[in-house]
């Protein structure tokens, strides 16, 4: 499904930034969850992906085994992740058009930045943001974020719509993953021990409310990376 059919609607809403320092939750060593971290950013981020989703629409890639995934994606930066029958890989081109990808809005970089220094991960310079769709019935398998060159940099996952579990584990697969709720404006970042560890995203649940009225229906999450 192609992404230019989505349109976040931004004009005349806006939300108020929240004054309380968000709550921060230790998931493993390296790894934290900040409750509506980025919440003061919302208007913004969002205004950015419109901008985004127009140059290089979401899009429903294939896994190398041919099986159609059922979140849809794009990135923004000098690196976007791409899958297809060649395999996962980073790519400074969308397939789809040919094009680079649209270069990482300020907000984006300034969102994780001070993520991950409130994770106690400094100079974070991310090059990469991969962009998930989810819609009910959506999951996100255990997998490693290990298609990059240095795990030196953290993960920063940025949480936007519908509520999701985030099931965080080990570095090996068989570990039991614990079990996190994730809210809208909620940020996850991760490194150090934690850089490898198995993570994922439970079946996403329908809602009756929206907590934005600007991702009725969905869960968008912003994954920032170094990968060059």
């Amino acid at each position: 499904m192609k992404g230019a059919q989505l349109s976040l609607g931004i004009a005349g809403v806006r939300q108020a930034a929240t004054a309380a320092e968000p709550a921060c939750e230790h998931l493993a060593p390296g790894a934290v969850l900040l409750r509506g971290f980025a919440l003061a950013d919302i208007c913004l981020l969002l205004s950015d992906l419109d901008a985004i989703f127009a140059a290089a629409p979401l899009r429903q890639m294939s896994t190398p085994g041919g099986l159609r995934m059922s979140v849809a994606m794009t990135s923004c930066g000098a690196l976007g992740w791409v899958s297809d029958r060649a395999g996962y890989r980073y790519s400074a081109t969308d397939p789809d058009s040919g094009r680079p990808w649209p270069a990482l809005p300020a907000s984006f970089l300034r969102l994780a930045q001070t993520a991950a220094q409130r994770a106690d991960f400094a100079d974070f310079v991310p090059d990469s943001c991969l962009i998930n769709r989810y819609l009910p019935g959506c999951k996100l398998s255990l997998h490693q974020d290990r298609d990059e060159r240095d795990f030196s940099a953290p993960i920063v996952s940025v949480s936007l719509g519908l509520p999701a579990v985030f099931l965080f584990g080990g570095p090996a697969r068989s570990d039991r993953p614990g079990r996190h709720p994730l809210r809208h404006g909620d940020v996850a970042v991760w490194g150090g021990p934690a850089r490898l560890h198995h993570h994922g995203i439970a079946p996403i649940r329908p809602a009756d409310f929206a907590p934005d009225p600007r991702l009725a229906g969905i869960r968008i999450n912003l994954t920032l990376r170094r990968a060059g």
